[in-house]
C-alpha cells in the first residue's frame, strides 16, 4: 500500500514530484453540478505559489493548474476529476552534491531505509512542492462547500513565528491578507519581519504555528469512536510537510486548566441553537461538530534545509558535513496556511457527505 490517498467519500489521491514534469491530484467522489473553472481553484494556488516575496524560497512557479477531467460546461459531472500542475522551474542540478549525502532533518535518510532509493532533486515526493496538489483539491471542497453549507467560511492564519506569538487582544481578521505572514497583528507582522531578515542574512531558519477556523460550520458532523471529525482534521494537519504537533481548541492548554474552567457551558439561544460561554473543545465533541468554530492548530518546524553547517553521514555511512544549498523558504510555516485551509476544506466535505449517507438529511445548524 502506497497510501498517497486520503479521505472517504472525498477522496483525494496527490501524485508527482518536486522535480518531475508535473504534479496533481486526482478527486474521486466531488457531487455532481458543482460549477468550478480553472480561475476557481487558481486562486487558492496564487496563495501558495512560491517567489512571491523575499521570505518565500525564490523558486518561480505559476502554479497554474489545469482540469483535465471531470467537468462539463463548468459543472462537475460525479466522475473522477484530474488536476495537473505543471513544474516550470526546477534546478535540479542544485542538488546533485547532495545525492549520496543525507540532509539533517530531511527524509532523504529515512525514505533510503524504507525504499532503498531516494529522488534527491528537492526531496522528490517528500518535498513541500506535493502540496500544490492538496491546494487544488482544496479549491475543488470549496466550491462544494459553497453549495452544501454556504454559511461556511475557513479562515488561516500565523499566530506564532518562533517564540514570538501574536497579541490575541489586538486580532484584527482583515490584516491576515495585507502581509506576507498572513498574521493577524499588524505589529507582530512588523517584528516577523525582522526577524527572518535576521534568519535570512545569517542562512539559518525558524518555525511557526499556524491556526485555521472554520466557521459557520454545521453541527453533527463527525461519528464517534473511530470516524470523529477531529481524529480526521489531526491526520489531514500531521500528513502537511513539516507538521510535528498538532491540537484542536484549547489543545495542550487543556492541561493547565480546572474542570471547571475547561467546560463549556451551555445556554439556550435565542433562535434555538445552543450557546455556548467558551470553546475550548474547539468545536468539536466526542469527535462530532458542535456547530461553533472548528478550532485547528498545528506546528511547522524549521526549514531543514539551511546554509549553516550541520553534521552527518553519506550513504556509504561516512561522516560528513553538509550546507543544503538551492532555494528555500526560511519559514516554511509562511506558506502552510494557505495548505492548511485547504486541507480542513477537504475533510469538512467528506464529514458533510458522510453524514448525508448516515444520516440521510443535512446536519443541524
Amino acid at each position: 500500500m502506497s497510501f498517497n490517498t486520503f479521505g472517504h467519500l472525498f477522496r483525494v489521491t496527490t501524485w508527482g514530484e518536486s522535480h518531475g514534469p508535473a504534479l496533481g491530484a486526482t478527486v474521486d467522489g466531488c457531487p455532481p453540478g458543482v460549477a468550478v473553472s480553472e480561475a476557481d481553484l487558481q486562486q487558492w494556488l496564487d496563495k501558495r505559489r512560491p517567489g512571491q516575496n523575499k521570505y518565500t524560497t525564490q523558486r518561480r512557479e505559476p502554479d497554474a493548474v489545469k482540469i483535465l477531467s471531470g467537468t462539463f460546461e463548468g459543472v462537475t459531472t460525479g466522475t473522477p476529476i484530474q488536476l495537473m500542475i505543471e513544474n516550470t522551474d526546477q534546478r535540479s542540478k542544485d542538488y546533485s552534491e547532495i545525492k549520496d549525502t543525507f540532509r539533517p532533518g530531511h527524509a532523504d535518510i529515512t525514505y533510503v531505509q524504507k525504499y532503498g532509493l531516494r529522488d534527491y532533486r528537492g526531496g522528490g515526493r517528500s518535498s513541500a512542492r506535493e502540496t500544490a496538489a492538496r491546494v487544488a483539491a482544496g479549491g475543488l471542497a470549496r466550491a462544494a462547500l459553497a453549495d452544501l453549507a454556504p454559511g461556511l467560511r475557513i479562515k488561516g492564519a500565523m499566530v506564532q513565528m518562533g517564540a514570538d506569538k501574536i497579541d490575541r487582544s489586538t486580532y484584527d481578521a482583515d490584516q491576515i491578507d495585507q502581509n506576507p505572514f498572513w498574521c493577524p497583528d499588524a505589529a507582530t507582522a512588523d517584528r516577523w519581519a525582522g526577524t527572518l531578515d535576521a534568519l535570512r542574512k545569517d542562512g539559518n531558519s525558524v518555525g511557526a504555528v499556524i491556526e485555521i477556523v472554520a466557521s459557520g460550520a454545521p453541527a453533527g458532523l463527525g461519528a464517534p469512536i473511530y470516524g470523529k471529525l477531529d481524529s480526521d482534521l489531526a491526520m489531514a494537519m500531521m500528513t502537511i510537510n513539516a507538521v510535528k504537533g498538532v491540537e484542536i481548541g484549547a489543545g495542550f492548554a487543556s492541561a493547565a486548566l480546572t474542570g471547571a474552567e475547561n467546560a463549556d457551558e451551555i445556554f439556550p439561544g435565542n433562535d434555538g441553537n445552543p450557546v455556548y460561554s467558551s470553546n475550548h473543545a474547539g468545536g468539536v465533541l466526542g469527535g462530532i461538530s458542535t456547530g461553533q468554530d472548528i478550532v485547528v492548530r498545528f506546528a511547522v518546524k524549521p526549514t531543514s534545509s539551511i546554509l549553516t553547517p550541520r553534521k552527518t553521514i553519506t550513504r556509504d555511512g561516512q561522516p560528513h558535513e553538509i550546507v543544503t544549498k538551492g532555494r528555500h523558504d526560511p519559514c516554511v510555516g509562511i506558506r502552510a496556511v494557505p495548505v492548511g485551509e485547504a486541507m480542513m476544506a477537504c475533510v469538512l466535505l467528506d464529514h458533510l457527505l458522510l453524514h448525508r449517507g448516515q444520516v440521510g438529511r443535512p446536519a443541524a445548524l
